[in-house]
């Protein structure tokens, strides 16, 4: 099935996942959109099952201050190299973990995983962490956290 490059687009605008990926997915899912997001949704958990394993030697230490000053948060995002940590879109994920963790008052790492993430409710935040990884093509850990309010 020879799939139109707009559809190709949209799904990769919808995803950041890669070109090649998306036309992959869409290729499974009968030119389908939303069936080729599940296609992608299932391909991130094996792609993030295959690389849990490997070592985490990167990441970053990403910051958030709500507007009141009256709460704020400090987290640990590793990754497996410095290529990855530097990235502006992976600094992007970790600042956005942070905004969750500030908003959703998590007790630790397994309840943070389990709550839907605030900006796509639809996900929770393990499936925010898979999705990175796919899009990332690393391992990727929300290692540690700290939470502190006025």
């Amino acid at each position: 099935m020879i799939i139109a490059s707009d559809k190709i687009k949209e799904l990769r605008d919808k995803t950041d996942v890669s070109i090649m990926v998306c036309k992959k997915a869409l290729e499974k899912a009968d030119g389908d959109i939303e069936k080729a997001m599940l296609v992608l949704r299932e391909e991130g958990v094996k792609i993030a099952e295959k690389k849990s394993e490997r070592a985490l030697k990167a990441g970053v230490v990403e910051s958030y201050i709500h507007s009141t000053k009256q709460v704020g948060v400090m987290v640990e995002v590793r990754c497996e190299t410095d290529f990855v940590a530097r990235n502006e879109e992976f600094q992007k994920f970790a600042h956005n973990i942070a905004m969750h963790i500030a908003a959703a008052n998590p007790e630790d790492a397994e309840e943070l995983a389990r709550q839907d993430y605030i900006k796509k409710p639809e996900i929770t935040i393990e499936e925010y962490v898979k999705d990175n990884i796919q899009k990332f093509g690393e391992n990727i850990e929300i290692s540690q956290f700290a939470r502190y309010k006025v």
